[in-house]
């Protein structure tokens, strides 16, 4: 009896000096979080000075009893060792009514963290914490300009490409002003009508009622002009064309810097005359003088040139300059026309002449359709093509001075294209030349021209296929089928020659 008791002595001893050390392990691993708050700190003060806190009821009697009547029915050790760790775990229960740290048991708490980094009780051995990294952030815009030179780039080439488009356009208005206002006395001596562009202002108030015309140079684009003169003697109109450089564009502006133009109306300012004859007053011959690159690039591009003109000789031969060609459908033509007066100022303005093309059958360039139906349409005209000199040192009134004289060789090749004639046998080779060439364009479009009429000729008996079936008269459409079938059989026959022979 004395032995029982002894035991159950023990066991109590073991047990309550067993929780009183757990207690202490608990209190030293919550002291770090004395600082957060005053309560936090007043609470855990008191379970640190008074463990009675937590203190674990020692056994009854009865109960002594009825574990030792238990030990004796199990009749081991081991199971004695046991119900003495669950006696344990039942008496030594930690009362938290605060429930402060109740967040450590959630599992949602520490999502993502390493769970076998973490002990069976929730404790996180903080020696192994994730390590956080910090993203540099650059620096502030004001001080790392470096990195938009790119930015910077784009904004001053936009900021270079702009300035040039006003400077350009201011530069080509001022050259067609100066041109217009040098030359306007003399278009308004030879023309009734200077300007026209067949606008009419019918808003102007006057005191007789009348509209006035409007007056002046016509804007195309930033670098072409167009000026429209009527009202003379042997020709219907004359249209001049001022095609400047494109200096409004950037792009441009480079590439003729890094390849200039040469003297045969590349790359440099143009005025472009073309002047309409009237039919009557213009014979049928062709003929052009140009600088040697633009004659053959006419040659090969006009389709006048190209059919009347093969032949290229020296315009020295002539009496003109060396640098210049001559294009001419007959010699008679170049002889009689390169007069004096023309040649002397073929001499004087070489630099400035470009080409002087005059046709009665000018088309324009060839067409891109290498098989056309029908012959293009012809006009009798006089082309002029004058490069302007660059100013350099001279102002630009002083230049478009200097052009004066080449506008009144228009009106004075205008006088003499109206008088000149052909002889007969010149009249007569004429003549033939155009119809050669009619008949070989014949020839060549013959198999194009008989597609076309097999298509007409389709369309036309579909049209009245229709219109048969159309009527509700079944005795036409039968009659139509008769005679569309007659049609067809008498095709298919092979054909017989009828030979007729004498009687004897």
């Amino acid at each position: 009896m004395k032995s029982r008791l002894i035991l159950l002595f023990l066991v109590a001893v073991y047990t309550v000096s067993q929780s009183s050390a757990h207690f202490r392990d608990l209190d030293d691993e919550f002291a770090e979080f004395e600082d957060f708050e005053d309560e936090d700190e007043e609470s855990t003060g008191a379970s640190a000075k008074d463990p009675g806190v937590m203190t674990a009821s020692p056994p009854s009697r009865s109960n002594v009893g009825d574990q030792d009547g238990s030990k004796s029915q199990r009749g081991g050790p081991k199971d004695s060792m046991e119900d003495e760790d669950m006696d344990e775990d039942d008496e030594a229960v930690v009362e938290d009514d605060d429930g402060e740290f109740d967040h450590f048991q959630d599992e949602e708490e520490f999502e993502g963290f390493d769970s076998d980094r973490v002990g069976g009780n929730g404790k996180g051995d903080a020696k192994e914490a994730p390590k956080i990294t910090i993203t540099k952030v650059p620096l502030h815009l004001r001080t790392n300009w470096d990195s938009f030179y790119l930015e910077m780039l784009m904004v001053a080439g936009l900021l270079v490409y702009f300035l040039n488009f006003f400077a350009g356009k201011s530069r080509n208005n001022k050259l067609a002003n100066a041109w217009f206002n040098t030359h306007r006395n003399l278009l308004e001596d030879n023309f009734s009508l200077v300007g026209d562009d067949g606008k009419v202002d019918n808003d102007s108030s006057g005191s007789s009622g009348s509209s006035s015309n409007v007056v002046g140079l016509v804007k195309e684009s930033e670098n072409v002009y167009t000026l429209w003169c009527s009202g003379r003697t042997c020709c219907e109109g004359m249209l001049v064309e001022l095609k400047f450089l494109k200096r409004q564009d950037l792009v441009a502006v480079i590439s003729q810097l890094l390849r200039p133009g040469s003297g045969s109306g590349s790359g440099v300012d143009q005025v472009l005359v073309r002047v309409e004859m009237n039919k009557e007053d213009m014979d049928s011959f062709v003929l052009c003088i140009a600088a040697r690159k633009t004659a053959l690039r006419l040659g090969k591009d006009m389709s006048d040139l190209s059919l009347y003109c093969p032949e290229r000789r020296p315009a020295d031969k002539f009496g003109g300059p060396p640098g210049m060609l001559v294009l001419s459908e007959m010699s008679e033509v170049a002889s009689s026309l390169l007069d004096s007066r023309l040649l002397t100022v073929l001499n004087r303005y070489t630099d400035m002449i470009d080409y002087i093309h005059f046709s009665d059958q000018f088309s324009g360039p060839k067409p891109e359709d290498s098989a056309p139906t029908k012959l293009p349409e012809t006009k009798k005209v006089l082309l002029f093509g004058f490069n302007i000199p660059p100013c350099k040192s001279r102002t630009v009134t002083e230049v478009m001075e200097q052009m004066r004289p080449l506008m009144q060789l228009v009106f004075y090749c205008m006088e003499k294209v109206k008088r000149f004639r052909l002889s007969k046998e010149a009249k007569a080779k004429a003549d033939k030349n155009r119809l050669r060439v009619e008949e070989a364009f014949l020839k060549t479009t013959h198999a194009a021209r008989a597609e076309a009429a097999a298509a007409r000729r389709e369309e036309r008996k579909r049209q009245e296929k229709e219109r048969i079936l159309q009527e509700e008269d079944p005795e036409k459409q039968r009659k139509w089928e008769e005679r569309e079938a007659r049609r067809q059989m008498k095709k298919r026959a092979p054909k017989m020659k009828q030979l007729k022979v004498k009687a004897l």
